[in-house]
């Protein structure tokens, strides 16, 4: 619908706000900086990808409540955190504990991609992968807590 005498300019998105052209500036700009350490977006495919198939396996906890217990409990094998949590500091409880129990942890830039990746249809803000002895993601969670490690460092 045209209005008369109204002229549609253009939307330059470089310069506006609301329309970011990139999805790594997206969660660079969008992202807290007490969130750390942040995955890179190849690591955040593999990340969210294994965390779907730990989801298929029953080998996920989902929330900050569950991904808490199974870190107190020791069976966590790593943890993923959402950066666009709202306030982020419901989450950071979290990287303390894993520190002091020795279990990676890494933050993704968005709490829908992750709800996503664990099967539900909301957003979800921390996920827990947990041990389990004969799982055919052994090697997989192995590779991928060490990629988690070197982003510590």
């Amino acid at each position: 619908m045209r209005i008369k005498g109204v002229e549609r300019k253009p939307v330059d998105s470089k310069h506006h706000p609301f329309l970011p052209t990139l999805a790594s500036h997206y969660t660079t700009a969008m992202t807290n900086p007490k969130a750390f350490p942040l995955a890179s977006d190849d690591l955040v495919g593999t990340i969210l990808e294994l965390v779907q198939q730990a989801c298929n396996y029953k080998q996920l906890k989902k929330g900050a409540n569950e991904a808490t217990k199974t870190l107190n409990r020791g069976i966590s094998e790593f943890i993923v955190m959402a950066a666009d949590t709202e306030p982020l500091e419901i989450l950071l409880h979290l990287p303390l504990l894993c520190e002091d129990k020795n279990v990676p942890y890494v933050f993704v830039p968005s709490k829908a991609g992750l709800g996503r990746a664990c099967g539900v249809s909301r957003p979800v803000i921390a996920c827990s992968v947990t041990a389990n002895e004969g799982s055919q993601l052994n090697k997989q969670i192995q590779e991928l807590k060490l990629s988690i490690e070197k982003l510590l460092i």
